[in-house]
């Protein structure tokens, strides 16, 4: 079978695996994509690097991670983004994603890339 066809294989596995699955799955996805060697460290630091007209993911999510935040416009309140404090909310690759799409374009005005979703993520599942 010729690499690319392999790759492609390896990916669509990874994707489906983490569709309902656990944290490992999800972040087994972007290892797919092409992250490595997450940082909890990096993560901490994206989520208080400032873009889009001084936003950062504190901004709605608030400082600490283990607290509920607010929708800066909305005002609606937000669960907690560390997995100590909300245990379901990284379960499905496809919500994940969903959000990371949606919160890194109003962010930073661009979508996230892998390593910088796994790096967030190795952070929220730290705290």
């Amino acid at each position: 079978m010729p690499m690319r066809m392999l790759l492609a294989i390896g990916v669509g596995l990874a994707v489906s695996a983490a569709q309902g699955g656990s944290p490992q799955q999800i972040q087994s996805a972007y290892i797919a994509q092409g992250a490595s060697d997450f940082s909890s460290e990096r993560g901490a630091k994206l989520w208080l690097r400032e873009g889009v007209e001084g936003r950062n993911c504190a901004t709605c999510h608030g400082g600490n991670p283990s607290e509920p935040g607010q929708h800066a416009r909305t005002r609606k309140l937000i669960d907690p983004m560390a997995l100590s404090a909300s245990t379901g909310r990284f379960a499905n690759l496809a919500k994940v994603e969903k959000w990371f799409k949606r919160n890194c374009k109003w962010t930073w005005g661009r979508e996230c890339s892998a390593q910088e979703k796994s790096d967030l993520l190795e952070y929220l599942y730290r705290l």
